[in-house]
C-alpha cells in the first residue's frame, strides 16, 4: 500500500490490482441513501479505537498538487491516530518518524512486505506478480530491529503490516506464516495484520501470530448491504481465529473510470463514509478504520485521495475521525 524505488515497486503492483478488479466490476443495484444531514451516530463500539489513512509517510509525492511533499501527518493528526510508514530496507531508520508521529499521538503502521519477500516471477492466475520469501529474512528483520531499537520503541508502532496482500500476489501460506511466527517472537508487544484481497478471500491465511485481520473491496455504493462485501466479510468472521480483530479497509478516493462506472460520484463519499463507519460501530469484531488513501494521484494519475475530495466528504471524515479517536 509504497519510496522512488518503493513509489515504482507499489504503483505497479496497485495497478495490476485495478485492472483485475476493472474485469470484476459488475452492475450495482441503486441504493437509496438517507440524509446526511443526520447527526453521526454516537460511538458504541467499545473496541473500536483506530482511524487513519494509507500513503501518510511512504515516499509518495502527490503529482496533482505544486509542492514537493511526502509525509502528510501534519494534514492528518487532528482526527486519526495511526498511519503508515513503509520500510523496505533493514537499515531504515524510522524512530524519528515514529517520535514525530507519537508527539501528535498516532502511531506507525509499519509496512515490511520488501523486508520479507521480493519478486521471484511473474505470471499465475492472481496479480501477475509472484512472490517469495527472501533467504536471508531473518538478518534482515534482526538489523531492522536493532537499528530502530523496538524493544524499547515498540509502543509507538500500532502494527506490523506483513505482505503486500500475500495470498493475491503469490506468496505462500508456508512463507507467510513463517515470517510472522519470527517477527511474533522477536517483537511479542507489535500486533500483525493481514490486509488481503477479496478475490482472493477465500484463500486468505490466518496464522495464529497474525493478530488483526483486513480486506480490500472497492467502488461500492453501500457495502452494508451489498451481496458479495457482506458474504466476504462473514467468510473472514468464519474463518479468523476468536482472539483475530478485523480492520475495516475504506473506499477513501476516487477514480473516475471506477467509482464513476460504479455509479458513485466524488459527492458520493460520504455516504460511503457513514456506511462503513456504521458497519463499524455496531460490530465489536471491529477495531479500526483504515482508509485507503490520503494524497492523490497513486495507481492511477487520474486518482483523487482523500485531501482532493469535496470538502462535505472530508468534513464526513473528519467527524467521524474525532468520533473513533476522541481527538479534538
Amino acid at each position: 500500500m509504497y519510496t522512488l524505488k518503493r513509489k515504482s515497486q507499489v504503483a505497479i503492483l496497485a495497478k495490476k490490482r485495478y485492472i483485475f478488479f476493472a474485469c470484476l466490476l459488475c452492475s450495482i443495484l441503486s441504493c437509496e441513501k438517507s440524509t446526511l444531514e443526520d447527526p453521526l451516530p454516537t460511538k458504541i463500539n467499545p473496541n473500536l479505537q483506530y482511524f487513519g489513512y494509507t500513503l501518510i509517510d511512504v515516499g509518495w509525492d502527490d503529482p496533482t498538487d505544486k509542492e514537493t511533499k511526502t509525509n502528510y501527518l501534519d494534514e492528518v493528526h487532528h482526527f486519526s491516530n495511526v498511519a503508515d510508514i513503509l520500510v523496505v530496507e533493514p537499515s531504515d531508520n524510522i524512530i524519528d518518524r515514529l517520535k514525530q508521529m507519537d508527539q501528535v499521538n498516532v502511531q506507525g503502521i509499519i509496512h515490511l512486505n520488501e523486508m520479507f519477500f521480493e519478486q521471484k516471477s511473474i505470471g499465475g492466475d492472481k496479480s501477475g506478480v509472484i512472490y517469495g520469501l527472501r533467504s536471508d529474512y531473518q538478518a534482515r528483520w534482526d538489523e531492522f530491529v536493532s537499528t530502530n531499537n523496538l524493544t524499547v520503541n515498540h509502543p509507538m508502532i500500532n502494527c506490523f503490516y506483513i505482505g503486500e496482500e500475500p495470498a493475491w500476489n503469490g506468496i505462500s501460506e508456508e512463507d507467510f506464516t513463517e515470517v510472522c511466527d519470527y517477527v511474533k517472537a522477536t517483537v511479542p508487544e507489535v500486533p500483525i495484520l493481514n490486509v488481503e484481497a477479496f478475490a482472493v478471500i477465500e484463500e486468505m491465511y490466518f496464522p495464529n501470530s497474525v493478530d488483526w485481520v483486513a480486506f480490500d473491496h472497492y467502488f461500492l455504493q453501500e457495502p452494508s448491504t451489498n451481496n458479495e462485501y457482506l458474504k466476504e466479510l462473514n467468510l473472514l468472521k468464519t474463518k479468523k481465529k476468536n482472539t483475530q480483530k478485523i480492520f475495516l479497509i475504506m473506499d477513501a478516493h476516487w477514480i473516475k473510470n471506477f467509482h464513476g462506472s460504479s455509479g458513485i460520484g466524488k459527492n458520493d463519499m460520504d455516504f460511503i463514509a457513514r456506511d462503513y463507519y456504521k458497519m463499524a460501530n455496531t460490530d465489536t469484531s471491529i477495531i479500526g478504520i483504515l482508509n485507503y488513501f490520503w494524497p492523490s494521484g497513486f495507481d492511477f494519475k487520474s486518482s483523487i485521495g482523500s485531501r482532493h475530495l469535496p470538502k462535505h466528504v472530508l468534513d464526513e471524515h473528519k467527524m467521524i475521525g474525532r468520533t473513533i479517536t476522541g481527538k479534538g
